[in-house]
């Protein structure tokens, strides 16, 4: 019975082995560490293993891939099909942890408040279990305006906030194109306001509508 007991764990330990170093696993590895390279922070992945019961026709050439919907982030998935001999694909189970800096509030901040960097403070957490588009560096949000108002202790994400307007509606405004060899400006009124990178239209003294890209100097460039 003994020997039995022992036969059968080792079989399944067999199984167990197998699954963990199966080529398709290993391929979705080598896709997840290529993938997530340009994430912020320390990244950390554990990949998951095919389900003990999963035999897959024997494969020469793998592909992996991101399936549709999904993202390299957090708790996630990533496919791997198989080229050939034999057609098939699975989908491997896969854990993404991005260990970062991170901005907080470090007060109630209510909408329309310019922001102080006694208003903000780092942390260093999992970036994958914050919401996307998280701020990591408070130089990032001092100056800009919020959005909507923030509790104590809440993470700042970007599309909450507002960058300075450096053009005004109404203001004027100095039109500058620029090209090989020539420079050449003009002023007029700014139909609309704009902060810096934004498109801005300027109304001329001929009555001519032209678009610029608003400067940090309250200036704009005409594209050529």
């Amino acid at each position: 019975m003994t020997r039995f007991i022992l036969l059968l764990c080792l079989a399944v330990l067999g199984r167990l082995v197998s699954a963990a170093t199966d080529p398709a696993v290993d391929v979705a590895e080598r896709y997840a560490r290529l993938q997530t390279q340009g994430l912020p922070g320390k990244v950390t992945i554990h990949v998951g293993s095919l389900d003990t019961r999963t035999q897959l026709p024997p494969c020469s050439a793998h592909e992996a891939f991101t399936p549709p919907g999904a993202r390299l982030w957090g708790k996630t998935h990533i496919g791997v099909r198989c080229l050939g001999p034999n057609v098939w694909s699975v989908l491997i189970p896969v854990q993404i942890t991005v260990t970062g800096q991170y901005v907080t509030t470090t007060r109630p901040l209510p909408a329309g408040k310019l922001i102080e960097p006694g208003d903000l403070a780092t942390l260093s957490g999992d970036l994958a279990a914050l919401p996307a588009g998280v701020v990591a560096d408070p130089a990032a949000a001092i100056g800009k305006t919020l959005k909507n108002p923030l509790a104590a202790g809440q993470s700042v994400r970007s599309d909450q906030l507002l960058a300075p307007l450096v053009i005004r509606q109404g203001q004027t405004v100095r039109l500058v194109s620029r090209g090989p060899g020539f420079s050449v400006s003009g002023e007029g009124k700014a139909i609309n306001n704009a902060a810096e990178g934004q498109v801005v239209q300027v109304r001329m003294p001929s009555g001519q509508v032209v678009s610029g890209i608003a400067k940090g100097d309250g200036s704009a460039e005409i594209a050529n």
